[in-house]
């Protein structure tokens, strides 16, 4: 099974420092929905992994957050696409859960969900915590310049020998050719 794993805010939609709230914050990235149909039609299985601390930080509630994902369905089934699962992380940067990435616990649950062996899957996130959660895991990294990649890369810490895309588009161009 060819299997890829893409962190939802600032890889897939627009991220904010103010968190997505509502399904009228959540906007695709421009061409982000069309790469996710190109992993569908080559085979892929797409599966995002987010950290969604609004959760527990009273910020939305999970009525809010299915309506959010009802979005991103919606859309990509206009694009061709679709998403097999998202798994996300609920709690709070406090509650010492292993599910929240930079731990590798929800890439963990997705590996024994589908059955996969995580050195043989990409993700593709925007963050060092993305970083740091696929080092940990043993899956392959790509980061993409949108959302808080830029910062990341300003700062420089972590991203030696990574792989740097403009935005998903890019990344998944890359991630076809090359699978």
């Amino acid at each position: 099974m060819k299997l890829v794993i893409l962190d939802r805010d600032g890889v897939i939609n627009h991220d904010s420092d103010d968190y997505i709230k509502s399904p009228d914050e959540f906007i695709p990235i421009e061409g982000s929905l069309n790469a996710i149909a190109q992993l569908n039609h080559a085979g892929f299985t797409v599966v995002v992994a987010s950290n969604q601390s609004g959760l527990a930080r009273g910020l939305f509630d999970m009525d809010t957050l299915n309506r959010m994902h009802d979005k991103l369905h919606n859309l990509l089934q206009h694009e061709g696409g679709h998403i097999d699962a998202i798994f996300f992380c609920p709690h709070h940067p406090d509650d010492n859960c292993d599910c929240r990435k930079p731990l590798p616990g929800m890439l963990h649950q997705i590996a024994e969900r589908f059955s996969v062996d995580l050195r043989n899957v990409t993700f593709i996130g925007d963050s060092l915590g993305d970083i740091k959660a696929a080092q940990a895991a043993g899956a392959n990294f790509m980061l993409v310049k949108t959302g808080k990649g830029k910062r990341v890369i300003k700062k420089g810490e972590g991203i030696d020998n990574i792989a740097i895309f403009d935005n998903l588009a890019d990344a998944t161009a890359q991630l076809i050719s090359i699978t």
